[in-house]
């Protein structure tokens, strides 16, 4: 977790740089640098150690150093500097949903506040309507992203919740007695956000009892570097807090007992609910230990396959255990045989150098081929976005020569296509005319500003996107981001019927922040008929990672093979953004 550590003080110094209107040039390093640390594969303590941190992209000599500093001392002091020039409050503004550093330095510098809640009051008493760009209907947008912000939570982010539970378990994993190791609760059934950690190890030694197997593995997990509080420390069960604030729960078992208690504790509650009534059903009862006759007599189950098997059913993935339907399916003899990350061909959403991406087209391919992919879409985006350095026309014709010249420079093991991420414009159009979209191989369009305009107005954006005969795919369609920014609020009935009709895909965007379409609303798609893109939106070769969180969440919506676009080898794909009234 220390990849985000760095992270998080990178990104702060960057937020203070903003509100400080330091250089534009400054303020992108600093970010650029904090996304290329959270995205490495691999501890940034490992890079450190080997004197290899200038090969993380954006880390030059000065951020080298400061990572250095940091790993010594546990402070940067050109951060501690920054903190005590902006209260820690006025960063904290930043948080509330379309509200910039240029703003909150507006509220500070004028206004004199230095909390959200004084922030909140000066809107109350009207005086921010007296700035200057503001008025009254800012001023109102200013409350109601306040109020989304109160409605914020604590739980942590699936790919944040995720790696660092990986990790942990890969530590325990070494411990003498160990035969498995896996993430149980919310996060095992993927869920976009977790509140909490549940771990189970199944472990067995030469002890009649275990006692000492166990205790050696609690040791170690009391004694990980991610710990920072030792909350409960036992036989059976542990809990620690992480230096996030995370509290991690690990309980150790017989590996006899291990399908029932990863069972009941993968859940959901719902789920676990309905299970145990078809259990008293056939005369038992189902706990986190065994299946229990009513004689008393147990049924002990070594894996999930045999508590489900007892109870007349199929094994169900975590994904659906949400008490969504996926019980009656189970019983009629209908689960969806979930997509899967190895079912993936190809990724139709990665951005490059030239718009906001860190790596260049070969790097990017290459990375995407080390995935496993055959091709990928190449969608940087296009000049509306000139925040990220988004392609004119002539620039977007430039790279599709450099995509010729990186596909041969492959040599046919791996296919870069041309497209681009296309801008739905507050009033509706495209940014480029079809003349030029129709020169793409594939053709993604997005929102990224107006998101808070009316449901009339968003929707109406969004369906002509999806009516354009050039467009393929809708990227992120809500735009949310989450925990920081809300949907936009879409007629989504309308979105579904409309791609149904024109055959657009809707993406399933994996970067951890954003998962959307999010999983229920991914289930009613297909239920309308949808296809539907897994798309990294990877801005560095590491991005490529994230599909995985992708397929979850499609997986937690129920789709199969038959749903997604990019299992389809590039000629199928062509195929079909070739069809009639597409591009």
């Amino acid at each position: 977790m220390r990849n985000q550590e760095v992270s998080r003080i990178f990104a702060a110094m960057a937020d203070i740089l903003a509100i400080k209107s330091a250089s534009v040039h400054r303020i992108r390093t600093y970010r650029r640098a904090s996304e290329n640390v959270a995205s490495l594969g691999r501890p940034i303590d490992e890079l450190w150690g080997a004197d290899q941190l200038d090969t993380i992209p954006g880390i030059g000599k000065t951020l080298a150093s400061k990572i250095d500093e940091l790993m010594r001392t546990g402070r940067i002091e050109a951060y501690q500097k920054l903190k005590a020039e902006v209260p820690a409050g006025v960063v904290a503004m930043l948080q509330i949903p379309g509200v910039g550093a240029k703003r909150v330095a507006l509220f500070w510098n004028t206004l004199g506040v230095t909390t959200v809640d004084d922030l909140a009051q000066a809107a109350r008493d009207g005086r921010v309507a007296s700035l200057p760009g503001m008025g009254a209907r800012s001023q109102e947008e200013l409350l109601a992203g306040i109020e989304m912000l109160g409605r914020r939570t604590d739980r942590m982010l699936l790919g944040i919740a995720w790696p660092l539970a990986r990790d942990m378990l890969g530590a325990l994993r070494e411990a003498p007695g160990v035969v498995r190791a896996i993430p149980a609760g919310s996060l095992r059934r993927r869920r976009e956000t977790v509140g909490d950690l549940d771990l189970l190890v199944a472990a067995e030694g030469p002890d009649p009892d275990g006692a000492a197997i166990a205790r050696s593995v609690m040791d170690r997990f009391c004694g990980l570097p991610q710990v920072a509080e030792v909350l409960l420390s036992g036989i059976t069960k542990s809990s620690i807090r992480t230096h996030d604030g995370l509290q991690v729960d690990l309980r150790v078992l017989e590996p006899a007992r291990w399908g029932t208690a990863l069972q009941y504790f993968t859940g959901s509650q719902a789920h676990n609910i309905r299970l145990r009534s078809i259990a008293r059903e056939r005369g038992l009862s189902l706990s986190e230990y065994a299946l229990q006759r009513d004689d008393g007599s147990q049924i002990l189950c070594a894996t999930e396959e045999q508590v489900y098997g007892a109870l007349g059913l199929p094994y169900i993935p975590p994904e659906l255990r949400e008490d969504r339907g996926e019980i009656m399916a189970a019983q009629n003899g209908r689960l969806p045989q979930l997509v899967q990350i190895e079912d993936l061909l190809g990724d139709l959403h990665m951005h490059s150098t030239w718009s906001d991406g860190h790596q260049s087209l070969l790097e990017m391919a290459r990375a995407a081929q080390a995935h496993g992919l055959s091709y990928a879409v190449v969608a940087d985006h296009t000049w509306s976005l000139g925040v990220v350095r988004g392609l004119t026309a002539d620039r977007l014709r430039a790279q599709r020569h450099a995509i010729a010249e990186a596909n041969r420079e492959l040599g046919g093991g791996f296919r870069l296509l041309a497209g681009a991420e296309v801008e739905i414009r507050a009033d509706g159009s495209l940014d480029f005319p079809d003349e030029v979209l129709a020169e793409l191989d594939v053709v993604v369009a997005a929102l990224h500003s107006g998101l808070r305009q009316s449901r009339e107005q968003v929707t109406s954006r969004v369906l002509g996107a999806i009516r354009n005969p050039h467009v393929d795919i809708i990227a992120h369609p809500t735009g949310r981001l989450i925990g920081e920014r809300e949907a936009a609020d879409l007629d989504m009935e309308a979105v579904f019927q409309a791609a149904a009709e024109t055959g657009t895909a809707l993406e399933v965007n994996s970067w951890p922040k954003r998962l959307d379409l999010r999983d229920a609303h991914v289930r009613r798609a297909i239920e309308l008929g949808v296809m539907l893109s897994v798309g990294s939106d990877a801005h560095h070769g590491s991005g490529f990672s994230d599909l995985a969180y992708g397929v979850a969440t499609a997986r937690r919506g129920w789709a199969t093979v038959a749903d997604v676009v990019n299992v389809w080898p590039a000629e199928r794909l062509l195929e079909w953004t070739s069809r009639p009234g597409a591009s």
